[in-house]
C-alpha cells in the first residue's frame, strides 16, 4: 500500500480534487476510492502509478500569497495519477470499467475536477 513508486520522466500527471459532500467523511468514500484505484492499477497498462492524499486542513503561510483564500473545513481528496500520455488517461476514463467505479465514488462527492500537468523537473535528496 505504501510502496515507493517509480515514474518515467516522459509522463503526464493528472491532479484530481474530489470534494466530499457535507456529512460524508473520507472513511465513507474509502471503499469506493480503493476499488476505483485498483481498477486503474490493474486494467490500464499506460498507468504508471498514483497517490491519494486527504486534506489535512493546514495552509502554508510561507508558501501562499493569500492563505486566507483556502476554504476552511472543506474535506477533500487529492488524487495524483501518472500516465504515459494525456490521451491514455482520457481513454481509461472513458472505459466502462473505470466509469462504473468512478460513479460510485461520485455518490460521496459534491464536486470533482482534474487538471493535467507536464513534468518540468524532478529530483530527490541523496
Amino acid at each position: 500500500m505504501f510502496e515507493p513508486i517509480q515514474i518515467p520522466g516522459n509522463h503526464v500527471m493528472l491532479y484530481n480534487v474530489a470534494k466530499l459532500k457535507p456529512g460524508y467523511t473520507v472513511e465513507d468514500a474509502e471503499l469506493a476510492l480503493g476499488e476505483m484505484c485498483e481498477v486503474v492499477k490493474e486494467t490500464y497498462p499506460e498507468f504508471y502509478g498514483g497517490l491519494v492524499y486527504q486534506s489535512a486542513g493546514f495552509v502554508s503561510e510561507e508558501g501562499s500569497v493569500d492563505p486566507s483564500s483556502q476554504p476552511e473545513g472543506e474535506d477533500h481528496l487529492a488524487i495524483l495519477t501518472f500516465w504515459e500520455s494525456f490521451e491514455a488517461h482520457e481513454r481509461s476514463h472513458a472505459d466502462e470499467a473505470f466509469r462504473d467505479k468512478f460513479s460510485v465514488l461520485l455518490e460521496y462527492c459534491s464536486d470533482t475536477y482534474e487538471i493535467g500537468y507536464n513534468l518540468l523537473w524532478q529530483g530527490q535528496k541523496h
